[in-house]
């Protein structure tokens, strides 16, 4: 046995089922290993953005991490930007990454480089293997930093020869995850008491206060004080659909988020921080707490906020449930209304099943789908935390490994989409019930949008074209089907509404282009 075997075997036992790969020479041995050893699933990733987005939606959705298995400094910057959304959206990874053997590092191959300084900027811990002894030890440091209490992303560096040594760590038996902290009784009763004193609160909700315990107690929290619901613009996974609490998205453009929290003079952070502005942009301000407003923080990302709101709705006596709305219905519409963002929600409320999962990293599109399906069938949404497009494939990936018998759609714009395209080959060769809904407007569109609010002059031909996509368009049934994923197009609201019920009824990776 060699000592990457000792380090699958005790990642198993610390409950890590799942590893994301895309391997190269230095990693090997940790191939070898999860070939030899049961308990660990493999899934290829012909990129590794789609692995460590994978990962991040695995993350999201069972609760606990995967593992990834990158190739060298080169091979985790391939996968960063994938590491920043689920180190924004705290979610639990362990970011593997070889490294040359150590002796070999002094002759500075081509592909020696600072993998430490690649890991540091998107990870909470980075931690590199000095001796072949530490493996065992050091994987389950990197699952506990995972965990938290503020859960991210650790990243532990593998030498080669670390891994193909005969040292034979000891296998290391599971260990106690760290808990969320609590938050203190003396905290959830000072803000009770604000809450009864305020006359226009807002409890703003972030992380886990947006998953069904934390939010039906802040429905009981709200309707006990009169306060307004928010959430951030942005969380890494809601509870939605009919039967939950609903709160308010926060708006995206920070002068909108500043009306919408007009007047307030109590702002509640409960699993988030006091909210800003998503860039900044001239003559307007990044932070958007009202003027007068005064915050209190009843918990961050790293607190036990869903317990947390339970106590609060008991301090305040609130109601053993919030009042909810019934299920919404699908309107009618004209099958040959030119498709846009809104037809695809409304048909999403008509077929989608029950507790299905929605990765989108359709930015502006996938705003006008979110209002739709609030109390439709009962859903995950799953958010673009860290504003880093070519997410949603790949993270649908992660979170059909980690849920296969609920359906999960990805809603991605075009432009994002080309960016981790590869994931639809892994759809298709794990055979993932995946509805990949491309909206087509062939433009960087958020971005036409920016360009005018920056205030950075009217575009000429040069900055149209850095801005466009329609030269030429991307044919994306083509590149579907080049992955193995079948595919169709919509250009009106009935051709949607058709597609849709033909890829479910099909089963398995299937792709629609939303053309708008």
């Amino acid at each position: 046995m060699f000592a990457a075997e000792s380090l699958v075997r005790t990642l198993i036992n610390q409950g890590v089922e799942v590893c994301f790969t895309n391997p190269g020479t230095s990693e090997m041995h940790m191939v070898a290993a999860l070939d030899r050893i049961e308990g660990m699933r493999s899934v290829l990733c012909l990129f590794e953005g789609v692995a460590t987005g994978a990962a991040d939606g695995y993350a999201r959705m069972a609760g606990k991490p995967a593992c990834t298995l990158l190739h060298l400094g080169p091979g985790v910057g391939n996968g960063l930007a994938n590491l920043h959304n689920a180190q924004r959206g705290h979610a639990p990874v362990v970011n593997i990454v070889g490294d040359h053997a150590r002796h070999h590092l002094e002759l500075d191959a081509p592909l020696t480089s600072d993998v430490e300084g690649v890991c540091r900027p998107m990870s909470r811990w980075v931690g590199t293997v000095r001796q072949p002894s530490e493996v065992s030890a050091m994987a389950v440091e990197a699952v506990r930093q995972a965990y938290g209490p503020s859960r991210g992303v650790a990243s532990l560096i593998l030498p080669a020869d670390c891994a193909w040594s005969d040292a034979e760590p000891d296998v290391l038996p599971a260990i106690e995850p760290p808990a969320a902290t609590p938050v203190p009784a003396d905290t959830i009763a000072d803000i009770a008491d604000a809450l009864r004193a305020a006359k226009a609160p807002v409890i703003l909700l972030g992380n886990d206060a947006c998953l069904d315990s934390g939010l039906e107690a802040a429905g009981r929290i709200a309707e006990a004080t009169g306060a307004k619901l928010f959430m951030d613009t942005f969380v890494p996974r809601i509870a939605r659909g009919h039967g939950r609490v609903s709160p308010k998205r926060l708006a995206y453009f920070g002068e909108q988020a500043l009306e919408e929290l007009a007047g307030t003079d109590l702002l509640v952070i409960a699993g988030s921080k006091p909210p800003v502005a998503f860039f900044a942009y001239p003559d307007q301000p990044g932070e958007l707490t009202p003027p007068g407003a005064r915050t209190v923080t009843l918990g961050d990302a790293s607190s036990g906020i869903q317990e947390a709101l339970v106590s609060l709705a008991d301090q305040l006596a609130a109601t053993a449930q919030p009042e909810l709305p019934p299920q919404s219905g699908a309107p009618d519409v004209d099958p040959a209304a030119p498709l846009n963002p809104g037809y695809v929600g409304i048909s999403l409320l008509r077929h989608m099943p029950e507790d299905s999962v929605i990765c989108d990293d359709a930015t502006t599109s996938g705003m006008g789908v979110f209002p739709w399906i609030e109390h439709g069938p009962r859903h995950d949404w799953l958010c673009l935390t860290g504003g880093a497009i070519g997410s949603g494939m790949p993270q649908a990936v992660g979170a059909a490994m980690a849920c296969p018998d609920r359906q999960v759609f990805a809603l991605c714009g075009d432009g994002a989409a080309a960016y981790t395209l590869q994931a639809l080959w892994t759809q298709a060769r794990e055979k993932q019930n995946i509805v990949n809904v491309v909206f087509a407007n062939h433009s960087y569109l958020v971005l036409n949008v920016e360009l005018a609010r920056v205030g950075a002059g009217e575009p000429g031909p040069a900055a149209q074209q850095m801005l466009s996509l329609d030269n030429p368009k991307m044919d994306w049934v083509k590149l579907a089907e080049g992955f193995g994923v079948p595919a169709r197009r919509a250009a009106t609201a009935g051709e949607f509404d058709d597609a849709l019920q033909a890829a479910l009824a099909e089963g398995g990776p299937q792709l629609i282009v939303a053309e708008i």
